[in-house]
């Protein structure tokens, strides 16, 4: 039995591998995200991401899609009291930004296609410098006394505004931030690395980290003179380029072939395994893809092989 891991100060507990909704209505069908949902709830997951946003960028698609499938299988499934859906708002073009009364009526969307009257995690998507911290989190402390949000967190934000939204929020009693999303991997630990996680550290955030495994890069899958047919093959091949990248891979392969176990699985369990960090976020397109994820959960790695691949990816 997986112990799950506590969210922050909030009372949210989480799987320690958060599956990220991206891919629902998107690369993966409804067919193919249900077989997803269901395998990855009968491990024990309960750790769902996704955003309004997800997948207005693919043509013909609107937004809301990845939300309006995580709901058709909730309802399916009836379980949603088992579920910690995480969402977003500020990224969608139709509702874009953190003004009050966008933050207020995206959440409504939210909840019409997720089918439900709460959202447990809602995350500001990206920083809106335009609006004041007094405005958004006055929002959604509107929407956590509502009953409509359980807990808010932050994605893509600098410390300086992060710092301020926290300040605000102590000095005012409203809701503050539980969680953070930032881009945190073996091969980008800078964006999160230093004032970010500092302020984490000291304020009892939990990090979520998304592109855990660097655009599938660190699922060892792309090599010097493979090919790999994948719509995020380009930017995996960009760090293949970089010493660092080969560095990195070489320490996995070595730690991987310790513990008989896949290579995104120990790139996920050194990220799980980093300060701050509750549950790193991954997708799966595919049943077979979901294994190598899951494992995460039963890995744990030693002193020593922590310390190697931090410091082959430094």
């Amino acid at each position: 039995m997986t112990i799950l891991r506590p969210l922050g100060s909030s009372d949210l507990e989480v799987f320690p591998l958060a599956l990220g909704g991206n891919v629902f209505g998107w690369t993966a069908d409804r067919d193919q995200s249900f077989a997803v949902l269901d395998a990855y709830a009968a491990a024990g997951g309960n750790f769902i991401d996704t955003a309004d946003a997800y997948t207005f960028w693919v043509p013909g698609n609107k937004g809301g899609e990845s939300e309006t499938v995580l709901g058709q299988w909730m309802a399916a499934r009836g379980n949603r009291d088992d579920v910690v859906v995480a969402t977003k708002v500020g990224a969608l073009p139709e509702y874009k930004g953190l003004s009050a009364s966008t933050i207020k009526a995206a959440a409504e969307e939210s909840l019409r296609r997720l089918g439900t009257d709460y959202i447990d995690l809602y995350y500001t998507h990206y920083d809106d410098p335009s609006v004041p911290v007094e405005e958004f989190i006055t929002a959604l402390d509107e929407l956590v006394r509502s009953g409509k949000v359980r807990a808010i967190a932050a994605s893509n934000i600098t410390a300086e505004r992060l710092q301020e939204s926290l300040d605000f929020s102590d000095r005012e009693g409203l809701v503050r931030y539980v969680a953070l999303q930032p881009h945190y991997n073996l091969v980008s630990r800078d964006t999160y690395e230093g004032p970010l996680q500092e302020i984490a550290s000291r304020s009892g955030l939990a990090a979520v980290p998304y592109f855990g495994l660097a655009s599938g890069f660190l699922t060892g899958k792309y090599r010097p003179g493979t090919e790999v047919e994948s719509a995020r093959a380009e930017k995996a091949g960009e760090y293949l380029a970089t010493e660092r990248g080969r560095r990195v891979l070489a320490a996995l392969d070595e730690v991987a072939k310790a513990h008989d176990a896949e290579v995104a699985t120990v790139a996920l369990a050194w990220l799980a395994a980093r300060p701050t960090v509750a549950a790193p976020i991954a997708s799966a397109r595919t049943l077979e893809q979901l294994p190598a994820l899951l494992a995460v959960a039963d890995l744990e790695l030693t002193g020593a092989e922590l310390a190697a691949l931090t410091a082959a990816s430094a």
